[in-house]
């Protein structure tokens, strides 16, 4: 979930990957760092995985004691189920709910606030949307992002600098190695970032997938990244790390369990020039602030459906002591959930997600190896976390001597599975020690900077791309479904890939398709 992409490729973040969150509550952990020092507190926050084991568990929920008629329901309040909200509003569609979970409404693009700053709790950017991104570009000309005269508004691109990566002992500008290169290592890099602009050129590989997505290139989903870069020559040590990297960083999978087509894509999809990316101290929790200022009337948090049944051309949707009845559902949560809310619904073979650890670190003080030009997005090479981003970095102030940094770490080594239960096995106290532990390594003096740690766990927080998963048929098939079928799935699983344009996307064209059967 890094901001720019440096010569290969500037800027791919988005609303999925380092992505989302908020501070809201779970049992407060509070601890001693294991080496002395300050007393760091701290605590997991935004659990909501107890919730999603009561459908895994088959619990018993309550019985129905209110019925509400309405033609549509969303299922979800994260970026593609606020999209759908957006867009029916504005076609003057307002005969619609949408039931959320959570506490907070925003997905993966939620965040917090504390004394100091807003900051993200994972989505924390948005790359410069091109032409064909039509419905970003629409919103964000509506949110003032994209000014009338074509231009974006200064105070929400990246300020510079936006990324940096420590290596050898000292930090460098960009995330793309220079340091220690060696000449074949160099023309590596140039041959990779010629296939690469070839690729974009062509316009097979787009944002949306759908506005592009050609069987032509379909091969490529039958491989991973890995083995095409072995085919086609890569060996060079820091290109390879580079490319891991960016798989971890949007899919939380590493090159070896990505699709090759999603690995090219990360590189091939967005223009190499393009400025920004855009970003605010909360992420694309800044986006979710101002949906939910149209649309918070509209929306039910603290709603968990926990089974949806067809009625001939309608639904019911049981949610809590009310049953919803409706002639469209509009399925915003994430995909892996139909088969334990729909009423026979098949279970999924293609759709696997990734586990994430998020964790905002509240410093009260800057460490003092904090570098020349402390930047946006910081990473550190041959880490195994994705490094932090600075939520005051987007601050107008010109001294800020306290902060707030948002630390990603996808749990990409191993079975997905496997890193679930260690995320929830894991108390707070050994996360705590494992993200100072990794800090440690640039920034001797952390601890004593630190007053706070919060932590977020998201077993299945994007979709991972695996190799077959692009063009399974099985994805295809939820993503057109039968004319007038009132079952409408939305969420960003639904491409494959986990960025704010795709969940915007199908949040979009879902609404459509709701509107559409209802004759409007």
């Amino acid at each position: 979930m890094n901001g720019g992409r440096s010569a290969i490729k500037t800027t791919r973040k988005t609303g999925t990957t380092r992505r989302e969150f908020c501070v809201m509550g779970a049992a407060a952990l509070v601890g001693m760092s294991l080496k002395g020092g300050r007393q760091i507190e701290g605590s997991f926050v935004n659990d909501a995985f107890q919730l999603g084991h009561l459908l895994r568990d088959h619990a018993q929920f309550p019985a129905v004691r209110e019925v509400i008629r309405i033609p549509v329901v969303i299922v979800g309040a994260g970026m593609a189920g606020l999209s759908a909200a957006w867009r029916l509003n504005k076609r003057g569609f307002t005969d619609f709910t949408v039931l959320e979970m959570n506490r907070q409404a925003g997905g993966n693009s939620r965040w917090g606030e504390n004394q100091i700053t807003a900051y993200p709790w994972a989505a924390h950017y948005v790359p410069v949307p091109g032409k064909q991104a039509e419905y970003v570009r629409e919103l964000f000309a509506e949110l003032g992002v994209l000014k009338a005269d074509g231009h974006w508004e200064e105070r929400y691109l990246c300020f510079a600098p936006q990324e940096r990566l420590f290596l050898y002992g000292h930090w460098q500008e960009g995330l793309e190695p220079i340091a220690g290169m060696t000449a074949s290592d160099r023309e590596q890099f140039r041959r990779f970032t010629d296939v690469t602009s070839e690729m974009r050129a062509g316009g097979g590989f787009t944002i949306p997938l759908e506005r592009g997505r050609s069987e032509k290139h379909a091969a490529l989903d039958r491989i991973s990244f890995a083995t095409w870069l072995s085919q086609n020559g890569f060996n060079s040590k820091p290109l390879l790390w580079y490319a891991n990297y960016a798989c971890r960083d949007d899919y939380g999978a590493l090159a070896s369990d990505t699709s090759a087509w999603a690995g090219l894509h990360y590189f091939s999809s967005r223009e190499s020039e393009e400025k920004g990316p855009l970003t605010w101290p909360e992420g694309n929790g800044w986006i979710a602030r101002r949906l939910l200022e149209r649309l918070g009337h509209f929306i039910r948090t603290d709603v968990m459906v926990h089974r949806i049944q067809r009625d001939r051309n309608e639904f019911r949707v049981f949610a809590g002591e009310k049953e919803f009845r409706c002639r469209a559902v509009i399925f915003a949560a994430p995909t892996f959930l139909a088969p334990y809310l729909i009423e026979g619904f098949p279970r999924l073979r293609d759709f696997q997600y990734s586990p994430w650890l998020t964790a905002n670190l509240t410093l009260d003080s800057m460490p003092s190896t904090l570098g020349d030009e402390p930047a946006w997005d910081n990473v550190v090479k041959d880490s195994p976390t994705l490094g932090y981003v600075d939520a005051m970095h987007q601050s107008l102030r010109t001294f800020a001597d306290k902060t707030v940094w948002t630390f990603y770490w996808a749990l990409a080594e191993g079975a997905p599975s496997a890193n679930r239960v260690m995320l929830l096995e894991k108390d707070w106290a050994y996360w705590k020690e494992a993200i100072l532990h990794d800090l440690e390594r640039v920034h001797k003096d952390i601890r004593r900077c630190v007053s706070r740690i919060d932590v977020m766990r998201m077993g299945h927080a994007m979709v991972r791309p695996a190799v077959g998963s692009i063009f399974s048929p099985e994805r295809r098939t939820l993503q057109n479904p039968k004319p007038g079928d009132g079952l409408i799935f939305a969420n960003s699983d639904l491409s494959g890939i986990s960025i704010f344009e795709e969940a915007q996307y199908r949040g979009v064209t879902a609404a459509e398709r709701a509107m559409r059967i209802l004759g409007r």
